[in-house]
């Protein structure tokens, strides 16, 4: 089990101005004032991360269909079977960039939605971000791999997420929960499969 703690000293504006349009939010439109506004947003964003993650490999078998054999669990999923072609191991994880991006968008839903809604653009961006960061560290220390693959992508169902927390006491690890919805708290945290690929 390997538990690692980052930072960001940056997030990504291509990536955040992407998420933004998704939103519908008009100040992702260019310009000198959006363009003062995200940085503002990102200051005090950057401010509240405290960006961690829990990684373990396992390995991978298959039956007949798409039965996979996670090591962690079984699942019926078509999608990671693609997904995983050629792989012989996985690597789970989950990542998080903790509570305080949800008390600041919380808090600017009251005072400032314009602000609230880039804050949501920029906390998103960011999740993504810290998670690129942690593949990179899976993939030096397992070798190459495919690309990380989520729960509720594809036909991978949600309730997955019931069995990802014990094996990696994502709890006790880095502080997220599960809701009975199988949704996670604090909201910018991502659990992943990442593919080993060969004989790494």
């Amino acid at each position: 089990m390997n538990v690692i703690r980052g930072k960001l000293d940056y997030i990504d504006r291509k990536e955040a101005l992407r998420y933004a349009g998704y939103l519908g939010i008009a100040a992702c439109e260019a310009g000198k004032e959006s363009s003062a506004l995200f940085d503002e947003c990102e200051k005090i964003m950057l401010e509240t991360l405290s960006p961690a993650a829990v990684y373990s490999p396992f390995p991978l078998s298959r039956g007949e269909g798409a039965h996979l054999n996670l090591g962690f669990a079984e699942v019926e999923s078509k999608s990671l079977q693609r997904n995983l072609v050629g792989c012989n191991k996985i690597v789970l994880f989950a990542a998080t960039l903790g509570i305080g991006p949800d008390r600041l968008i919380a808090k600017y839903n009251r005072i400032s939605p314009a602000r609230a809604a880039v804050m949501q653009a920029l906390g998103a961006a960011a999740a993504e971000q810290w998670c690129d960061m942690v593949n990179e560290c899976i993939t030096r220390q397992y070798g190459s791999s495919r690309p990380r693959f989520s729960c509720g992508y594809g036909d991978l169902p949600l309730k997955l997420q019931r069995e990802i927390f014990p094996a990696l006491q994502v709890t006790k690890n880095i502080g997220v929960t599960l809701t009975d919805g199988d949704l996670m708290m604090p909201e910018k945290s991502v659990t992943a499969i990442v593919g080993i690929l060969g004989d790494n």
